[in-house]
């Protein structure tokens, strides 16, 4: 079985509701996964818009999520327990930020990427950001699984 990546907040490609976003509420959508390899060890996660004027932009990244889990909750990066390492994104925030496109753009693409691990915690500096964060997940990957939603600023 393959590694799937689902979320209760917005279906595959669709438009991800506003108290998700950076101007609403700005809550961690709740996202749960299974079919992980045998092998996982933890996972990691990057949420990632790749319609932003200047490049990709990363709202959030995640490590060290234990390999026992299928899910982070709502407001998982506000939750007592951070087992999870949050790293900073490119707001500059070692949280979740959500969408907030440039006023008139055409909707953008937000991209949840999870991947199972083979080592149970990455080792990155704490002044590390998502992008040193995902590239070293990916060396470490075992497998990967997304789910992509869609979000405009009126």
């Amino acid at each position: 079985m393959a590694l799937t990546l689902i979320s209760k907040a917005f279906a595959q490609d669709q438009p991800i509701p506003s108290k998700y976003a950076r101007a609403g509420e700005n809550l961690f959508p709740p996202l749960a996964w299974s079919g992980a390899p045998d092998e996982t060890r933890s996972f990691a996660l990057v949420v990632e818009d790749p319609d932003a004027p200047n490049g990709t932009f990363r709202h959030c990244g995640i490590a060290n999520i234990p390999a026992q889990w299928t899910a982070l909750a709502e407001s998982a990066d506000t939750a007592p327990e951070r087992a999870p390492r949050f790293y900073k994104n490119d707001f500059g925030n070692a949280r979740y930020d959500g969408p907030q496109p440039p006023p008139g753009d055409r909707p953008h693409r937000y991209i949840f990427r999870l991947a199972a691990l083979d080592v149970a915690k990455l080792s990155i500096p704490d002044a590390a950001g998502i992008s040193t964060m995902w590239a070293e997940a990916k060396k470490h990957a075992l497998e990967e699984a997304s789910v992509t939603g869609t979000y405009q600023t009126q």
